[in-house]
């Protein structure tokens, strides 16, 4: 029993962890990133590099996070901005360029499986239970995450205006506040922290071309019922991320990896707004 509580909170956190960046861009941008899985898996292959390196694997972190927030700079500025008044184009746009990220790395790394080594190797006994220590480290990281994404949104300059941005752009802008600037950093933020979550979760799987599909798919559906709030979005993936182990556990795994889906489309089927007050 001590086991199946630590899988259901170690796997919310990793859904935590994996899609706050999709969240963050969605929230103040108000764009669907489709290429937000692109970049889990460019994550994916740094955390394989290093390690193939020879690397502390624990490096794969802070270089996916640097690379994927200059990746994103450049992103938003080249592709994104110019499409800012077509918004169906943008995310488009986001669409096709993560087909174009994934035949990239198809050609480079072929499509068969890559492993990453895992920065925290064996088990902590946990009351009597022997659990995975990295995925306990994964827990750790998502309270640290939430605690610093609400710290950044509510106490510092950036966070002022991206609030503002979110409230009311055109006002935001009367006041002052360059929306295009906020706009580029969240875009800029969503990659890097979509990078630094492919990188902390690979040790636990694989990469490979496609990884980050499945990702993007359960991220989508949890920020969606997550009212774009980031304590609501602790709340789903928890919820929807303990419904999946439960039904893997004593069910189907097969069954359990359709959990978050159909949890999510029943969920805004009877509210649409998700967990929002709103």
């Amino acid at each position: 029993m001590e086991a199946l509580a630590l899988d259901i909170l170690t796997t919310a956190a990793i859904l935590f962890v994996v899609s706050t960046g999709l969240m963050i861009i969605l929230g103040v941008m108000k764009l669907i990133n489709f290429a937000h899985g692109a970049f889990l898996t460019a994550g994916g292959y740094i955390a394989y590099l290093v390690g193939a390196a020879g690397l502390n694997p624990w490096l794969a972190v802070p270089a996916a996070a640097i690379l994927g927030l200059l990746a994103g700079l450049v992103i938003e500025r080249t592709i994104i901005r110019p499409l800012y008044h077509r918004p169906l184009d943008a995310i488009l746009a986001t669409w096709g360029l993560g087909i174009v990220i994934g035949q990239v790395f198809a050609l480079t790394f072929g499509r068969g499986v890559q492993f990453a080594p895992s920065p925290i190797l064996g088990t902590i006994d946990v009351f009597g239970s022997e659990y995975s220590g990295y995925r306990l480290a994964m827990l750790a990281i998502a309270i640290v995450l939430a605690v610093a994404l609400s710290a950044l949104l509510s106490f510092t300059r950036f966070g002022l205006n991206a609030r503002a941005v979110i409230a009311n752009e055109p006002l935001a802008r009367g006041l002052g506040i360059d929306s295009a600037n906020v706009r580029s950093i969240t875009f800029g933020l969503g990659a890097g922290l979509a990078c630094a979550a492919g990188a902390l979760i690979t040790p636990l799987l694989s990469v490979d071309p496609n990884m980050g599909l499945p990702w993007l798919v359960n991220s989508f559906m949890l920020v969606m019922i997550s009212g774009v709030s980031f304590p609501s979005l602790l709340v789903a993936s928890l919820l929807l991320g303990g419904s999946q182990v439960l039904v893997s556990t004593y069910i189907s795994p097969i069954l359990g990896g359709m959990t978050i889906v159909v949890l999510a489309a029943l969920i805004l089927r009877l509210k649409p707004k998700g967990f929002s007050r709103a």
